[in-house]
């Protein structure tokens, strides 16, 4: 006869529905010497022990707010972030209730209290400002140390106008940060350093003609250096410490940049006849040299020949001019003889016969 099979899960659940009632009574009651034959009734009537899988227990009322205000407190914590780490190179400025720590936060982890407490990051590194026309110089941000500024300009007497390019360097003094910032606030440097280069450039400009300004850069600088210097030495406090200033670029105006160019070529021309003239001067002063060794030298050959005449030289002499006359008789004996003051040497005699032959017999 078939099996209904509805009416066998019927029974099968009822059997277990009263087993565990029964096991519910006997727990109740303390009878717990009925477990073990009931655990072997159901492990041999479902194929698996109930009391293997266990439910997990519901935590107590307190101890389930305990987690849950340690929950909200790790919650807020991490909203608020009431820390802060500090980098090398910076230095915090702890402000309470809007007063501020004279004593700077060194580098590390720090803790505050939000809403009454915050911590102001302060770069404390060399910082850099160049003054340029060029945009990509460097870039204004929190976590730069080169700022860009436009050229400096200048202008002069003739009413042009002259741009001056250069590089400041400077660095913050580390224990002295809280009181400039209170002082200053986080833009001290467009108080304290971009105002007080750019009149100190203009003042040290102006002490030049624009002419003369690329034949002084390096005075012009100096000028710049210690007068920007002694402006930060005397600001109160001393914030700023100065590290270097370089003057990069001297920008004259077209007109002026012609102007100097012909007062160089000019300037050139005059030096290269200056050089000419001075050849020709020490030509001619060789010439002049010269002759003046020349006629000394014959002075002093006169004077020797002079000192080396005698009274018998001087009659030797003679009768050779003598001689020399009587050869010139045989030829010519119409040629007439003319005797010089002193004697007979030296003697002119001239051919009467020839007008144009005459001769000068001597020594």
């Amino acid at each position: 006869m078939p099996i209904d099979l509805n009416e066998h899960l019927k029974k099968k659940r009822a059997q277990i529905d009263e087993k565990a009632s029964l096991e519910q009574k006997n727990n109740n009651q303390g009878g717990g010497n009925n477990r073990p034959n009931n655990n072997r009734n159901n492990r041999g009537n479902n194929g698996f022990n109930m009391e293997s899988f266990p439910m997990p227990s519901m935590p107590s009322g307190k101890t389930l707010g305990v987690l849950i205000v340690i929950i909200l407190f790790i919650v807020i914590f991490i909203a608020a972030r009431p820390f802060v780490i500090v980098n090398a190179g910076e230095v915090g400025i702890k402000v309470t209730t809007g007063k501020y720590d004279p004593k700077p936060l060194d580098p590390g982890l720090h803790f505050f209290v939000p809403i009454i407490q915050d911590v102001i990051i302060v770069d404390t590194k060399v910082r850099t400002i160049n003054f340029s026309r060029i945009e990509d110089m460097g870039n204004i941000g929190r976590e730069q140390s080169i700022l860009r500024n436009d050229a400096i300009n200048v202008m002069d007497t003739s009413g042009m106008t002259i741009s001056i390019e250069l590089t400041v360097q400077y660095q913050l003094e580390r224990e002295k940060v809280p009181a400039t910032i209170a002082e200053y606030g986080t833009a001290w440097e467009q108080k304290i350093i971009n105002p007080v280069i750019r009149d100190v450039v203009r003042s040290a400009v102006g002490n030049y003609p624009t002419e003369e300004l690329p034949t002084k850069r390096d005075e012009v600088a100096n000028l710049i250096y210690t007068g920007f210097k002694s402006k930060l030495d005397a600001t109160p406090n001393q914030p700023v410490k100065l590290v270097s200033i370089q003057l990069r670029e001297i920008v004259l105006p077209e007109q002026v940049k012609t102007r100097i160019e012909g007062v160089e070529l000019a300037k050139r021309d005059a030096q290269k006849a200056k050089e000419e003239a001075n050849a020709l001067r020490e030509r001619a002063k060789g010439k002049a040299d010269a002759l003046e060794i020349e006629a000394k030298g014959q002075s002093e050959a006169n004077r020797l020949v002079n000192e080396s005449l005698s009274q018998r030289l001087l009659e030797l002499r003679q009768i050779e001019t003598q001689g020399k006359f009587n050869e010139a008789l045989k030829e010519n004996a119409n040629a007439q003889i003319f005797l010089t003051p002193g004697g007979a040497v030296p003697n002119i005699w001239v051919d009467s016969k020839s007008k144009q032959k005459s001769a000068v017999i001597g020594q």
